[in-house]
């Protein structure tokens, strides 16, 4: 076990942290676990559902019934920062490819603003690229990629963080006209998001008839991790104190605890479309929601039965094959005694559901849903990210047909009403470990069990294929070129 000073033990104090938490992270640092075991990608039919289209129109009106009752919101991880947007810019490539098209992006108006404030225009590449990332210009290096600008319109252009307004009003609006939407920011950055939730929200509840609930958080300081040397021990910095890092986006759980939500929609800030391409994401959407409800309310009344005294051996088998043939879950076998299976049961369903969307795989980076043996020879449905899957398993990854594009909609209450305790249902030796540096020294990083894949690991877990037209992330700035982020 490490020996921390004094100085060190009040550090971790102050960040809540206990000194059995820091060793247990150190000992995962100087052992990792090993790969995720995946056994298969999950396929249509084999894992993931292919919704009958003459289902769909049912599973919307289960999700508006949901939604007017209030039950549902939405969280939207914002704290990103749009560094990887523009690499390439920064690194001095594809300069002269931009000023080609600059006239098409959102953000031109503002860039032209500023590049005449400093007397100059479009024609000087490096001056354009300076007055666009610079502080001392638009600052659009290290600006959230939720405050960067999307999509223009003819009454001016929208930020990625408002087109996820203007997507709540057409998804979870209640029955009172409530959108009820929490995001997660970097403490630097949440002045600016207020003031631009000020300068435009009233202008959207206007428009679109509704009116917004918002609440905001950073990622909690006990969340941080501690990184460590590569020989052992402690990272040590120059002046003695320890090393602590933001832990990845599973420290985000935390967040997602404190929602208190029902039935919550998790996606990422970038993953938006104009108003003219956005029927698809809001009809998918609503499809998803009411596939939640539509198994959460059939996961209650399994739950009900099986609670009863004594509990009818036909409702039992009924649990029994729900949960294999919605969860692929092993049921009890049929001979054991009632009461075992009963309670094996219980401990299947009393649980957090998630339902995620998947788009077909067209070769973008990142994790995907497989089949994955559990440590305790269990085979569920994961979600696992690349970086959990060994150079062993890359035929498996070749096989893979759908991608994870973080549309979640997560079930968080159990029978009677009560929130579940998220942490309990985590994996903790999902993490993931990595090399970086730090004053010029390398280091191991330690990232907890991310949000969707080992923070959700004992969840109940279903996929749908979604559209891949729901699907349009924006990784770099000639992203916001491709069709479908340009307002026809």
């Amino acid at each position: 076990m490490p020996t921390f000073t004094e100085a060190q033990k009040a550090q971790l104090r102050a960040r809540g942290i206990s000194e059995d938490e820091a060793c247990r992270q150190l000992a995962l640092l100087s052992a990792p676990p090993g790969f995720a075991d995946v056994v298969r990608p999950c396929r249509v039919d084999d894992g993931v559902e292919a919704i009958e289209p003459e289902r769909e129109e049912t599973l919307i009106e289960l999700h508006e019934v949901a939604a007017r009752q209030g039950r549902c919101s939405k969280l939207v991880p914002a704290s990103g920062a749009a560094t990887r947007m523009f690499q390439d810019l920064q690194n001095g490539k594809g300069i002269e490819a931009l000023l080609t098209v600059v006239d098409r992006l959102a953000f031109a108006e503002d860039l032209r603003a500023e590049l005449a404030f400093r007397g100059l225009d479009f024609s000087v590449g490096p001056s354009v690229v300076e007055a666009l990332l610079c502080a001392e210009g638009l600052g659009y290096a290290t600006m959230p990629k939720g405050l960067i600008a999307f999509h223009r319109y003819e009454d001016g252009s929208r930020t990625a963080w408002e087109e996820h307004l203007v997507e709540a009003a057409a998804t979870i609006r209640d029955g009172e006209g409530v959108c009820r939407i929490h995001f997660t920011v970097s403490p630097e950055h949440l002045r600016a998001f207020r003031l631009l939730a000020e300068r435009v929200v009233p202008r959207c509840e206007k428009r679109l008839a509704v009116r917004y609930a918002l609440s905001w958080s950073v990622q909690k300081a006990e969340t941080d991790t501690l990184a460590a040397a590569p020989g052992g021990g402690p990272f040590i910095t120059d002046d003695g104190t320890l090393l602590l890092r933001p832990a990845g986006h599973g420290a985000l759980l935390w967040n997602l605890q404190e929602l208190d939500g029902d039935i919550v929609f998790v996606k990422n800030i970038d993953n938006v479309q104009p108003d003219t391409r956005r029927s698809a994401t809001v009809r998918w959407k609503k499809i998803l929601g009411g596939r939640l409800a539509e198994l959460q309310r059939s996961v209650f009344l399994h739950v009900a039965r099986l609670r009863a005294q004594p509990a009818d051996p036909a409702d039992v088998d009924d649990a029994a094959r729900f949960a294999r043939d919605a969860f692929g879950c092993e049921p009890p076998r049929a001979d054991a005694p009632a009461d075992q299976r009963r309670s094996a049961l219980l401990r299947c369903f009393e649980r957090p559901l998630r339902v995620c969307g998947v788009v077909r795989n067209t070769g973008e980076p990142g994790g995907g849903p497989y089949w994955v043996r559990r440590r305790d020879g269990r085979v569920t449905r994961q979600i696992v990210e690349a970086a959990e899957i060994g150079s062993a398993r890359a035929e498996v990854v070749r096989e893979a047909t759908h991608f994870n594009p973080v549309d979640l909609v997560c079930g968080l209450k159990d029978v009677a009403g009560k929130p579940f305790d998220l942490a309990a249902f985590v994996d903790p030796r999902a993490i993931i470990v990595s090399r970086k540096s730090h004053q010029g020294r390398d280091l191991l990083a330690f990232e907890r069990p991310g949000l969707w894949n080992g923070g959700m690991a004992e969840w109940l877990t279903v996929f749908v294929e979604v559209p891949i037209e729901t699907f349009t992330p924006v990784k770099t700035v000639m992203d916001l070129l491709r069709p479908e982020h340009q307002v026809e």
